[in-house]
């Protein structure tokens, strides 16, 4: 990811258009398990908020703890990369199981539309 900003607008548009589907499905498909629909929905909205709440996390040292202002950047990006790493990957595995959850909700003549309308 680019910055912080960035990152935050990815995850809010990511989850923004899952819950939009999830949504859509929950207001037009009868045989849909509802209560697993809204159960997805909560799970993924946790996801986008845990993953902007913890975007905010900061370098907690300063430049005195380095020997000079070259290791302090250094350690400073490594740790910023690493922790975008770990929240990009917790918030995908979580998208992944609030989408596994939503799958098992719907029937499967929906699931065959929405393969067919995403391969076009």
């Amino acid at each position: 990811m680019a910055n912080k900003r960035e990152f935050k607008k990815y995850v809010e548009a990511v989850g923004a258009s899952a819950c939009e589907a999830m949504m859509a499905t929950y207001y037009n498909v009868e045989d849909a398990d509802k209560e697993a629909i809204i159960k997805s929905m909560e799970q993924l909205l946790g996801a986008v908020g845990a993953a902007q709440s913890n975007a905010n996390v900061t370098f907690d040292k300063g430049v005195k703890a380095f020997g000079d202002i070259k290791e302090y950047s250094k350690a400073k990006k490594d740790f910023y990369k690493k922790l975008f790493i770990k929240i990009n990957e917790d918030f995908s595995k979580e998208l992944d199981a609030a989408l596994k959850v939503f799958n098992a909700a719907i029937p499967q003549e929906v699931k065959e539309q929405y393969k067919k309308y995403i391969a076009q």
